[in-house]
């Protein structure tokens, strides 16, 4: 099978790249390189030993896109191109809506142009919102509580419309909740453009010296310390989650929509102790105020998904910091250092 992978040099997107070139599996990555870098693409190669082919495109751009699905005998599509920070989401909400959304219709009007129906959607556990209820199962209702989740949570309701109003689509949406580490061997893993947003790159990057503390968002939610609590999980099990998507594509009609979890909530000062174990030094951080759009838990219920294909993660906490520290202590300046 051909794939496409849109968004395939950024950091869920390249460790999918390596799963699905290592799975026997053609690769076609489109990425504007926004939040990436060309050069994961590279390593992708080197460590799966095989080529794929790529191509700088903006999903938005309708004619470029088109010229992609012309030039290959695509089979199905995983879809990673998206913003994806809460806190910038409230600063520039509507960057967040035409990037998201515009993007996922593009493609989509793409796809059935040139007869393409099978789709894999990154999705969001912030799609749940402030949830009364965790661990969170699929069936919890929606409840976004800023413009990233509004934006992921209104491309899953035009993918399950698409589906509805073209039969011959089948899309599996996996709602995954925090990605956090990197592959193993250290040549691949988290490296966005400018300060992270998100918190792993962050830690990373003050344990190279890089920036010079960690901002720990809220000091007062209702949790055992005060910070937020959420379920991380392993980059590599997230990549793993996909793949099986892939394979399982096939199986129903319509629009199908599984977490990806530990099913285990860490707050966010347990996460910097334990990459602090990981690095051999003390992180500095601060505790500042509550960030907008944050809520006190995210948890994970991926009973389904483990119910329906087997999957379970396999990585625990420990290995994602390991994993995370090797990549940045091999790459201190990232793909372009």
């Amino acid at each position: 099978m051909v794939i496409l992978v849109t968004g395939g040099a950024g950091f869920i997107g390249s460790h999918t790249c390596v799963e699905l070139l290592q799975n026997g599996y053609e690769v076609v990555v489109v990425d504007n390189h926004s939040n990436s870098s060309p050069g994961a693409l590279d390593e992708v190669q080197k460590l799966a030993g095989l080529p794929l082919t790529a191509y700088q495109v903006d999903l938005r751009d309708r004619k470029a896109l088109a010229e992609v699905f012309d030039a290959h005998p695509i089979d199905a599509v995983v879809h990673f191109a998206a913003k994806k920070a809460v806190g910038e989401s409230i600063q520039i909400p509507l960057d967040y809506f035409d990037i998201n959304i515009g993007g996922t219709t593009s493609l989509l009007r793409a796809m059935h142009e040139h007869g393409v129906y099978q789709l894999v959607f990154s999705s969001s556990c912030s799609i749940y919102g402030d949830s009364q209820k965790v661990p969170m199962a699929e069936e919890a209702p929606a409840g976004p509580t800023n413009p990233y989740a509004l934006s992921k949570w209104t491309c899953e309701q035009l993918l399950a419309e698409t589906c509805s109003r073209y039969p011959q689509f089948t899309v599996v949406s996996l709602r995954y909740f925090n990605p956090m580490g990197a592959h193993p061997s250290g040549r691949i893993g988290e490296d966005p453009r400018g300060v992270p947003h998100n918190v792993m790159p962050y830690l990373t990057q003050v344990a190279v010296g890089r920036l010079e503390r960690l901002s720990v968002f809220g000091g007062d939610y209702p949790t055992p310390d005060g910070s937020a609590i959420r379920d991380y999980i392993h980059v590599m099990d997230v990549a793993d989650g996909h793949r099986l998507a892939v394979e399982h594509l096939g199986e129903e009609p319509g629009m199908r929509v599984f977490n990806l979890g530990t099913g285990a909530g860490v707050s966010v000062l347990e996460l910097v102790e334990a990459f602090s174990a990981a690095c051999g030094k003390e992180i500095p951080y601060q505790v500042v105020d509550r960030r907008p759009g944050d809520v006190a838990r995210l948890i994970a219920d991926s009973s389904r998904v483990e119910r329906e294909w087997g999957w379970r993660t396999t990585r625990n906490l420990a290995a994602m910091c390991d994993d995370a520290w090797r990549f940045q202590r091999l790459n201190p300046n990232g793909y372009d250092g």
